[in-house]
């Protein structure tokens, strides 16, 4: 199927790419690479344009924005193969015609085309349904989500998701509308927010209903609580000696990859029985995390909060110590 011509205009700037491909770049002829979350195709479309022998397995839960990659990515045929589905559940799947994966790329981000085209209430700068929801055939949305919280459940929602500070202003003020019918959607959610917060966080580099979309938005996906199981199925997938990078945007996703790489690092294991590679599952190839260089964020603001992270998976056989 073809994407509708106006959804081609928008077209998503890969975060990080030069780093992403520095690390990630094949070390050798036909390797396989899962671009994890494909959302545009932008990764992707620059690793098969520069590595003429790779081949690479798009995954995206969305059938809208992948319509667009696959667009974007028609003119390499074959080299390129797409599954439509969350990763994880790709990953719990055996490996396309026995082949593990050389390489895997995880960008937590969400894509441009959500906010600008998605007309799902991603945005704050335009009034539509809240829906939220990445894969639209399942799940609640941001709408009914809101619907069926308590005050203080939305409240501790929007600190722990969002990390936002007038997290109980703003839950009265949302669970207030509610009642009173008066959340038409995303643009009057976000007119809500700015009169809740003070007058001085209204007018800050930040709009002030960021932290509330985005933790709905992650509430609404279960994007914390599915980000484990993902980079443990993911890594599991991966060929030893492979390597596999991870694009977080917010503190709260780059602390949970953060803290997985660091635990997989560690001296897990038994004796090897080949010496090369480290004793943990993984070696940290990024230990403090890569960020965008300052031309980056000037030319691409919504860089500024990117954060990579690429470990490279041991090549040698292994067992865990008993009781790990």
């Amino acid at each position: 199927m073809k994407a509708p011509k106006d959804t081609m205009e928008i077209v998503h700037t890969p975060v990080l790419l030069e780093e992403v491909i520095r690390f990630l770049g094949p070390r050798r002829q036909g390797e396989l690479m899962i671009d994890a979350t494909l959302g545009e195709g932008g990764h992707s479309h620059a690793f098969l344009s520069r590595f003429p022998d790779l081949q690479v397995i798009g995954i995206d839960a969305d059938r809208d924005i992948q319509d667009v990659a696959k667009e974007r990515l028609r003119e390499f045929g074959s080299r390129i193969v797409f599954y439509t589905g969350w990763s994880q559940d790709f990953f719990a799947s055996p490996p396309v015609d026995n082949r593990r994966p050389d390489t895997i790329l995880i960008d937590l981000g969400v894509s441009l085309y959500h906010y600008r085209k998605g007309n799902r209430g991603f945005s704050f700068m335009r009034d539509e349904a809240l829906d939220m929801r990445i894969d639209r055939t399942g799940g609640v949305s941001a709408a009914d989500l809101i619907a069926g919280l308590s005050e203080r459940e939305l409240a501790d929602l929007l600190y722990i998701n969002g990390e936002e500070r007038y997290s109980r202003r703003i839950a009265r003020s949302i669970k207030e509308a509610k009642t009173q019918g008066k959340i038409t959607g995303s643009g009057g959610l976000a007119e809500l927010v700015v009169r809740a917060v003070p007058v001085a966080y209204r007018y800050g580099p930040v709009h002030p209903a960021t932290k509330t979309f985005q933790a709905l938005r992650i509430a609404v996906n279960r994007e914390l609580e599915g980000l484990p199981a993902l980079l443990e199925a993911a890594l599991e997938a991966l060929k030893p000696g492979g390597r596999m990078g991870v694009i977080s945007f917010h503190s709260l996703e780059d602390r949970i990859v953060k803290n997985f790489f660091r635990e997989r690092g560690k001296n897990t294991l038994e004796e090897p029985i080949h010496k090369k590679g480290g004793r943990g599952i993984i070696n940290l190839l990024s230990r403090k995390g890569i960020s965008p260089g300052m031309d980056e964020i000037r030319n691409n603001p919504s860089s500024r909060s990117a954060r990579l992270r690429v470990v490279e998976k041991n090549v040698h056989e292994y067992r865990l110590k008993d009781g790990q």
